[in-house]
Order: C-alpha cells, then sequence, then structure tokens
C-alpha cells in the first residue's frame, strides 16, 4: 500500500466534503456571466486559455486545488479535468488511470475520492472498532459484498481464509475459472464454494488483469452503480476520532513486554487520580484523562502534532516515551534523592517540551532529538539545582520566569536573575543574623522569624502564580504615599513604601491611605507573614533598597511591638504583687 503524502493528507481529511466528483451539469456550466463581470480593459486568471490554467494547476497539491476549484464555477470546472487528478491519484496510491477506451468508468477526481476515503480507513483498521465489525462480524463468512468489492485492492488482508462461490471470485476479482482449476479439481465437497486466502486472490487478479492500474479500474468499474453513503459515514467518524482512537490503541495495545514497562513510564513521578489509573485498560477508563497527563499526548489529542497527521503524530509520542524511558534509567542510576529525581526529571521534560514544542507541531520527531534535547536539559536543570544549594529554595526559583528562560536558551543572562534572587534572600538571613539584631530575633513570633531564613520557602498567598503578575508600576497619590500596584488579573494588591516608617504602624500593621479602596487588601490576606511575604517577593524580584527598606522596617516594628507588650505586662505584674 503506498503512503499518501503526509504534507497535505491531513488537509484531505478535514476537507472531504470538497471531495466530490463534477456532474455533467457542472460540466457544461456556461461561465459567460462571470466574464462577462470583469472589466475589459484587464486581463485576469479567469481570461487565460483552459490549456493554460492547466499547466498552472499541475504545480497544486490535492488540497490547493480543492481550494482553488471552490472559488467559481469556471475554476471549478478546469480544477475537475482527469489530467490533474490522475497525476495525484499516481502519486498518491502508486497506480495511474488510464481514460482511454473507456476503461475507467468514473472521473479521476471520483476516483481518487473513494479510494483515499478507503485507504484512509483500511489501514488504520487496527484502532477503528466499528470497521472491524463490518469486516469481521460474519467470520468465518465473508464480509458484504460491498467490501469484499474494496478488499480486492488489498494484497494483504487481515482476515482468516474465506470460502466463495466461484461465481462470486469471478465476478469480484475479475478472473476466470481456468485459474484455479487445480481447487476445482481438489475440491471434495459438493458445495460450489472454494476455500482461498486474500493474498491468492489478489495476485489472481493481478496475473488476470496484468497490471495494479487494471485491477483498481476493475474495482471503480463494480463500484459505478453502488451507494457509498456507509464508506462516506465511516469516513467522517474516522476524520473525527482518529487521534483519540489511536492513542487508546498505542496506550493500551502495545505487546506483552512492553505494555507494563509503557505504564509504568507514562505515570513516573506523575502526579495522578489512582482511581482513575486503576482502570486501565478497561471499558469505562478515562482515556482522555490519562492524555491530559502529558502535554505533548493533550497536543496529540487536540490533533496539533505533525500538521494533524494522526500516524506521524503517535509515532512522536511514542519516539517520546521511549526518551522518557532512557531518561529515568540514567536518573535512576544517579545517587540523588527521591525529591531530586523527580524534580530533575520534570524539569528535563518541561524544557524537552518548551523547546520541541513548535517542531512537533510540523514534522515526526525522532528518538534520537527527543534524547538529544533531554541530555542539555538535564546539564542546564543540575546548574539551577546547584544555584538553588537546597531542595527548598529551588522549589521557590521555579516559579520565577527566568528560571524557565534558562532552561529554553541556556542564556547566562537568566542565571544571573536567579542567583540575584537567591542572593538577595541571603542579605535578608545575614541581616537579621547581625549582632544587633540578636533581640529582635529573640522576640519575633516564629511565623515571621521562619520568613527571614535562606531555607525557607516564601509561600505565595495568591493562587495565581506569580509568573502572571503585570509589572509593577509607582503611583504618587493624593496624600503623597508611594503606592506600589502588583496588577494580577482584574484586581490589585496596594503596597506603600515611602510612608511605610511614617505612619507608625500598630502591630506592624501600616496605614492604609485614604485614597485606595480597602478592597485590594483581600487578595493576599492580611496577617502578619502575609504582609512580610508580599515585602519581601518585591525586594527579591525588583532588587531595590526601597523595598529592603520597608522589610527592615517591618521586622523591627514588629520586635518592638512585642518588647512593649512584654514591658506593658511585667509592669502589671508589679503592681500585682
Amino acid at each position: 500500500m503506498a503512503d499518501l503524502s503526509t504534507t497535505w493528507e491531513c488537509e484531505l481529511l478535514e476537507q472531504f466534503s470538497c471531495l466530490t466528483a463534477a456532474t455533467d451539469e457542472e460540466l457544461r456550466l456556461n461561465t459567460s456571466d462571470i466574464a462577462s463581470g470583469t472589466s475589459d480593459n484587464t486581463i485576469g486568471l479567469l481570461h487565460l486559455s483552459d490549456e493554460v490554467l492547466l499547466v498552472i494547476l499541475r504545480n497544486l497539491d490535492p488540497v490547493s486545488l480543492l481550494r482553488f476549484g471552490s472559488t467559481c464555477s469556471l475554476l471549478f470546472r478546469v480544477c475537475s479535468c482527469n489530467s490533474l487528478w490522475t497525476t495525484h491519484f499516481q502519486d498518491s496510491f502508486g497506480v495511474s488511470l488510464s481514460y482511454t477506451h473507456a476503461r475507467c468508468p468514473v472521473t479521476a477526481k471520483t476516483a481518487f475520492r473513494l479510494v483515499f476515503m478507503w485507504r484512509s480507513l483500511f489501514r488504520n483498521i487496527h484502532c477503528n472498532r466499528a470497521f472491524q465489525e463490518k469486516l469481521f462480524l460474519e467470520i468465518p463468512l465473508a464480509p458484504h459484498k460491498y467490501w469484499i468489492q474494496w478488499l480486492v485492492l488489498e494484497e494483504s488482508v487481515p482476515l482468516p481464509s474465506v470460502r466463495l462461490p466461484c461465481s462470486d471470485v469471478e465476478k469480484l476479482w475479475g478472473i476466470t475459472t481456468d485459474l484455479f482449476q487445480d481447487k476445482l479439481q481438489e475440491k471434495t465437497e459438493d458445495c460450489d464454494a472454494l476455500k482461498f486466502e486474500w493474498r491468492e486472490l489478489y495476485h489472481l487478479a493481478l496475473n488476470h488483469h496484468g497490471s495494479a492500474s487494471l485491477v483498481f479500474q476493475h474495482v471503480l468499474n463494480q463500484h459505478q452503480n453502488n451507494e457509498h453513503t456507509e464508506l462516506e459515514s465511516m469516513y467522517h467518524q474516522y476524520v473525527q476520532c482518529r487521534f483519540q482512537w489511536l492513542f487508546t490503541y498505542w496506550l493500551f495495545r502495545q505487546p506483552t513486554p512492553y505494555n507494563k514497562q509503557l505504564r509504568s513510564i507514562f505515570l513516573q513521578w506523575k502526579k495522578h487520580s489512582k482511581r482513575k489509573v486503576a482502570t486501565w485498560g478497561e471499558t469505562l477508563c478515562d482515556v482522555r484523562y490519562l492524555a491530559s497527563l502529558h502535554p505533548i499526548t493533550k497536543d496529540y489529542w487536540r490533533g496539533r502534532l505533525a500538521r494533524g497527521n494522526e500516524n506521524l503524530g503517535i509515532q512522536t509520542v511514542g519516539n517520546y516515551f521511549s526518551m522518557c524511558k532512557s531518561l529515568v534509567a540514567w536518573i535512576l542510576s544517579r545517587d540523588w534523592g527521591r525529591l531530586k529525581r523527580r524534580k530533575v526529571y520534570e524539569d528535563t521534560l518541561e524544557g524537552v517540551y518548551l523547546l520541541l514544542r513548535r517542531e512537533m507541531q510540523e514534522t515526526l520527531i525522532e528518538h534520537e532529538r527527543f534524547w538529544q534535547v533531554a541530555k542539555v536539559q538535564m546539564t542546564r536543570v543540575c546548574t539551577l539545582e546547584e544555584t538553588a544549594a537546597n531542595y527548598v529554595n529551588w522549589k521557590m526559583i521555579e516559579t520565577l520566569p527566568y528560571y524557565k528562560l534558562y532552561l529554553v536558551s541556556g542564556n547566562s543572562v537568566y542565571l544571573d536573575h536567579v542567583q540575584g534572587f537567591l542572593r538577595r534572600k541571603r542579605i535578608i538571613r545575614d541581616w537579621i543574623y547581625l549582632e544587633e539584631n540578636i533581640w529582635a530575633r529573640q522576640l519575633l513570633p516564629e511565623s515571621l522569624y521562619t520568613l527571614l531564613e535562606f531555607d525557607t520557602k516564601i509561600s505565595q498567598v495568591c493562587s495565581t502564580p506569580l509568573a502572571f503578575f503585570q509589572p509593577i508600576r509607582h503611583v504618587e497619590s493624593a496624600s503623597d504615599h508611594l503606592i506600589i500596584l502588583i496588577g494580577c488579573l482584574a484586581t490589585a494588591t496596594c503596597w506603600y513604601g515611602k510612608e511605610f516608617h511614617l505612619a507608625q504602624a500598630q502591630n506592624g500593621r501600616a496605614t492604609w491611605p485614604s485614597a485606595v479602596e480597602r478592597r485590594f487588601e483581600s487578595l493576599h490576606g492580611d496577617s502578619l507573614p502575609a504582609q512580610l511575604g508580599r515585602l519581601m517577593w518585591l525586594y527579591l524580584n525588583s532588587g531595590q533598597e526601597l523595598y529592603l527598606e520597608a522589610v527592615k522596617g517591618m521586622v523591627l516594628q514588629c520586635a518592638q511591638a512585642c518588647l512593649n507588650h512584654l514591658s506593658t505586662l511585667q509592669a502589671c505584674e508589679v503592681r500585682v504583687a
């Protein structure tokens, strides 16, 4: 079976409705109205002769030819010319159609349409259960004669040997009884049916007709009076579900040694629902959920790989998980902890996907290409891990935009930004550990003190990732407060650095400027750890000393408030005594 051109085949699948043969009435359309509608002083494409147009149209692929022919009746008639579609038939299916002596009963465009639908269904029969039922339902009997007429075109048919009457063999394959006289002589039963292998019948037909081209013409001649509604219906169903069918078959129908390996690699270090995974391979299995676990399988499910070619796309998916298998083996061979192994694996796969996403959308990606990129990503991930110094900081810097930028580009500038973030975090830690701040460390609540440690992850109170924040904006209010607005979707959080110390906040909380709406306060919460965490994030990301001074001021004010509270309690105890 000749492979169809992968550059336009997927578009033909979507444009099936355009692949219709021209009727006699359409071929006789009068184009005088079109010609009269054009200006007499201009000469355009429609003024060219049919011969010139045919020379131009020979350079178009089938999809472009269909689109060009759908513009007007004149171009539809020219684009339906047999000479154009005979060439495409030859290129796509490896056989030529002859229109001399009226050998082929249908137009080349109709022949292309019918054979294209049949071949698209037949080559994916392994994952098309509805089509399998059409061919296998009558086993051990032969399928319906309509489908047998199409099976005549195929040398390799996934069906057992079949018993057919001699008259059916002569009619369907167009061969005479003298070609299977040996079988007639060996027949011991009184019935007229003979047992044949499908490959045997194909070669008998090939010897009788003389070439594959004449076999195709014989089949098309047999189908000229048939209704193809069922073929078209099954083809439409295939177009809509082909990605889901092929992915399901690939995921659950691997050979015995590999099916367990694929499941293990597919779920390796991947957060998933055990309840949904428990039905793996069963009828009630949620295949859509499994496809959503990986970005590449999610793209394939939506038809976004290899320009929508389902066969090249599933090969890319298979090569991707082959790379994952090699990656897991390499990581497990290292003397790393469980958390580091998982983090290196996840970040490496994320970098591979980000780098090759556009390439995967255009063409097939081989295993070697995936593995080459994965090795580069592993090196960059390990560099970031060494920069973070510990797992807590590693999990924190992954939210930075520079983290992914470095993974994708490897540019040291982005690594410098990450290092600057961690360096500023170290500055805060070193400041609180100064000898002059011993009193503050002893008075601060545990929730605030741990935020100042270098090894503490500052959790983001807002559910929206920091990477999606809009740029920081500085706005001067009417009351001379410096308001720092961090845009997040349709809301904002208000900060004020210049008036922070002047406000003399009670218990470490600054006074809100009157011109600022208090509704913004609820976005991140109003607890002391939340306020300190926000100030630290501003400093860690921007590096501006203004925010560092605000952090120091808030810490010292909180410590002073605690000291005042203790002094008050001691004074009360003295009075009571």
